[in-house]
């Protein structure tokens, strides 16, 4: 079970590690605006920009991993498997964020793919069991 929570606690903290790109992209805009930072960042192109995607899509994905996370606990269906499933679902999270900053799209919805896949999978391992 620890790894399953540890898996949740790194899908939890992917979505704010990921701003920090964005953060360091809205600065180099001339300062981060405090104010106004969704208008900031919906001026931002480029590596901004995909700063901006992967940062959003790191909340987006967390609540499917959650779902599998809170069936996978509830039917109590911890095998090694489910927890193999999570690390990659976690693992690929943080690839998908960098293929995003690096510009590699092909790659990237490979990762997004596979991530999504371990996810749907938990929830399959429950239903299987």
């Amino acid at each position: 079970m620890n790894t399953i929570i540890i898996c949740a606690f790194f899908a939890v903290l992917l979505p704010y590690l990921a701003k920090l790109p964005l953060a360091l992209a809205m600065n180099k805009e001339g300062k981060y605006d405090n104010n106004y930072p969704r208008e900031q960042q919906a001026r931002l192109t480029g590596f901004g920009a995909r700063a901006l995607a992967a940062h959003q899509n790191s909340f987006e994905s967390l609540i499917i991993f959650t779902m599998a996370v809170a069936v996978t606990l509830a039917t109590n269906t911890i095998t090694e498997t489910v927890q193999w499933l999570a690390v990659v679902h976690v693992i690929s999270r943080i690839v998908y964020c960098v293929m995003y900053y690096i510009n590699q799209d092909k790659l990237r919805s490979l990762t997004w793919f596979i991530a999504t896949g371990c996810s749907l999978a938990m929830i399959w391992q429950a239903l299987a069991s």
